[in-house]
């Protein structure tokens, strides 16, 4: 009998589901990954993953199609399994996904650690989370400080995010400004990688993360995964530390993967406690301790720093945030909309009467975003929409909380404010204290 190989469409968003790819289907002969969907990422559709990163078994490359399409997909490539790799979703949502496709006819699954997780030779610390805009940033710079003044060299990897040319993004390294022009980075790119080369450090990120991790090896006595959204760790981890969120108290049992990155932690960093009710975080703290009681639980803040105060107070402000945070993270305010009030801004001034292009479609898209602007630059139209956007805004002063200096890629003929947070421990123990004991420091 003719052995038949075992047909995958794999739905995802230009990042695990190419790692899924890489380390689980590649060089597997009992299985043909038919197509590639997509969703949550613009102009990501109607390309390939190129046959320069698909490997011998796929000699053309594999077709990324619109999520939109999965029903026919599923019929005209005979496809016998989905499976599903991408973040930042709730279970809910997960499980609609499986309804649909088990009706159609295939199975649905979703790849766990085993598999998809890769060896580092050296060291390794992921620092990840149970939703997008907890405060992995912050946490992430905490520990490459208190490794960098051990005098040790550690060098980050970043969650993907490759939105360009594939095949030259399967490993970057950025280590200067420069680098972000050479490798074409996105504003989301962009805003995870500045704070790093402001450091004078180096972060990798691409497409193919085990060439990725063995060229971070060459230079580093230490290696940081700074995960993307709430995705789990593309390595396997000497020590796990999930930053959870207090204003969105209930999201870490209710969405998926972040409630596998809350079983998996060694560490949880409750943040943000100095900004929401108190009670919130008790709550959050008894969850975390019925799901993972081995955990260890430390309390932080992400206090603000804001370089021109004064020019905030008794003015109509223009906030402009991170943008993954308001869009399918769901807040509805982050640290610029809190300066803005602290400071004593007359108003936040709502950008929706003056939305242009694509800007008008992330608000269609995602229409629970609060007064303010969610930093969007994906692609060129995309940053001149926002451009035009702020330029059309009737306000005094433009407030921008995206880590980036923003105005390196737009113009804004406005009087800008920068606002800055990092992060704070409260109380014991602190990060210092569990790196000292895992042998980090």
């Amino acid at each position: 009998m003719e052995f038949k190989k075992r047909k995958i469409l794999i739905m995802g968003a230009a990042g695990r589901d190419f790692h899924n790819f890489n380390t689980y289907y590649r060089e597997n002969e009992n299985y043909e990954v038919v197509a590639f969907t997509a969703t949550q990422i613009p102009d990501i559709v109607d390309r390939k993953y190129p046959k320069e990163l698909s490997g011998p078994l796929y000699p053309n490359g594999i077709e990324i199609h619109d999520e939109s399409e999965l029903p026919r997909l599923i019929k005209e490539l005979s496809v016998d399994e989905v499976v599903f790799s991408y973040s930042d979703v709730t279970h809910e949502y997960d499980m609609h996904k499986a309804s649909l496709v088990n009706a159609l006819g295939p199975a649905f699954s979703l790849l766990g650690t085993k598999g998809t997780m890769v060896k580092s030779t050296k060291p390794l610390i992921s620092v990840c989370a149970v939703r997008t805009g907890s405060g992995k940033s912050q946490t992430s710079r905490k520990i490459l400080q208190l490794i960098t003044e051990a005098g040790k060299k550690i060098v980050a990897i970043r969650h993907p995010m490759p939105y360009g040319d594939l095949a030259k993004q399967a490993v970057q390294r950025f280590a200067d400004y420069s680098d972000l022009d050479k490798h074409e980075t996105t504003i989301e790119e962009r805003e995870e990688y500045e704070p790093y080369i402001d450091k004078g450090l180096v972060i990798y990120s691409g497409v193919d993360y085990e060439a990725i991790l063995r060229e971070a090896e060459k230079e580093a006595d230490v290696i940081l995964w700074d995960g993307g959204n709430n995705d789990f760790p593309f390595y396997e981890s000497d020590l796990q530390i999930v930053v959870a969120d207090p204003h969105r108290v209930g999201h870490e049992l209710t969405y998926h993967p972040g409630e596998t990155n809350l079983n998996l932690a060694d560490v949880v960093v409750v943040n943000k406690i100095t900004t929401t009710d108190y009670e919130n975080v008790l709550v959050l703290e008894e969850n975390i301790r019925k799901a993972n009681p081995n955990a260890v639980i430390i309390e932080a803040a992400s206090p603000i720093f804001v370089d021109k105060p004064d020019m905030v107070k008794g003015k109509r402000v223009l906030v402009i945030e991170d943008g993954p945070t308001l869009t399918h993270g769901e807040m509805q305010y982050g640290a610029g909309v809190v300066a803005a009030l602290r400071y004593g801004a007359k108003e936040l001034v709502d950008p929706r009467p003056y939305l242009v292009g694509s800007m008008k479609e992330t608000f269609e898209k995602y229409p629970d975003i609060g007064t303010l602007l969610p930093a969007m630059g994906y692609f060129d139209q995309q940053l001149k929409d926002m451009e035009e956007t702020i330029k059309n805004t009737e306000c005094d002063v433009v407030v921008s909380a995206t880590p980036i200096d923003i105005t390196r890629l737009i113009k804004i003929d406005k009087p800008i404010v920068r606002v800055k947070y990092e992060l704070e421990e409260i109380g014991f123990p602190k990060l210092k204290d569990i790196l000292k004991e895992k042998g980090f420091l």
